[in-house]
């Protein structure tokens, strides 16, 4: 969690409000990787890409 705050900090402060969604979605990616890969719902997320 620290280093999201770092990356939090960082945005702020260099005010790069457009890494905002590039952060988002690299977060939703491996949260979906993580969940995906051992679960049952793994065959669906597969096809998705």
């Amino acid at each position: 969690m620290e280093t999201l705050k770092d990356i939090y900090k960082f945005l702020m402060a260099r005010k790069k409000y457009w890494l905002f969604p590039i952060v988002l979605v690299l977060l939703l990616l491996g949260v979906l990787i993580v969940i995906g890969g051992g679960s049952s719902v793994a065959p669906f997320i597969y096809t998705l890409f």
